[in-house]
């Protein structure tokens, strides 16, 4: 299974479009070789290198495991129709949906963009909290892929 994007490469900087200094809008992800017997998929976009410990920008599950490609700017909100209503959480910000790279000055951050194929589709209410999603979803996972964006200010 495969996460990637057409907006930067692995390891690569994120362009300033998809950050708090541009538009602040979600890049379009393409997933691709999605196992055959997935239910749903999850993503988590998340900073390890924030100064007050890991910082989530973006929570959604129940995204449906055929879809290909997420398109660019997915709106914020507790649902997401153009995902046939796959579900958002809260980031770090407070917000229901994507919120982009908007580190202090200094060093750059890496942020992950984490897909997760699953199993069965996961039943929380829209809100809930990255840790919330990890632990319900702990036992579900068959696979996993992540691309690493850099973004300093």
């Amino acid at each position: 299974m495969r996460i990637s994007t057409p907006a930067f490469e692995d390891d690569e900087r994120i362009p300033q479009k998809y950050t708090c200094d541009g538009k602040d809008i979600s890049p379009k992800l393409k997933l691709a070789d999605v196992p055959p017997e997935s239910e749903s998929l999850a993503i988590v976009v998340d900073d390890p290198d924030a100064p007050g410990g890991v910082f989530d920008h973006w929570v959604i599950w129940n995204i449906p495991p055929e879809i290909k490609e997420i398109p660019e700017n997915v709106p914020m909100g507790k649902k997401v129709d153009s995902l046939e209503g796959a579900s958002q959480g809260k980031n770090g910000f407070g917000e229901f949906g994507y919120r982009g790279p908007c580190p202090p000055p200094g060093p750059s951050h890496k942020y992950r963009f984490k897909l997760y194929a699953l199993d069965r589709s996961i039943n929380l209410a829209p809100g809930v909290l990255k840790e919330d999603l990890e632990r319900e979803m702990e036992d579900y996972i068959i696979d996993r892929d992540s691309i690493i964006g850099i973004y300093g200010r």
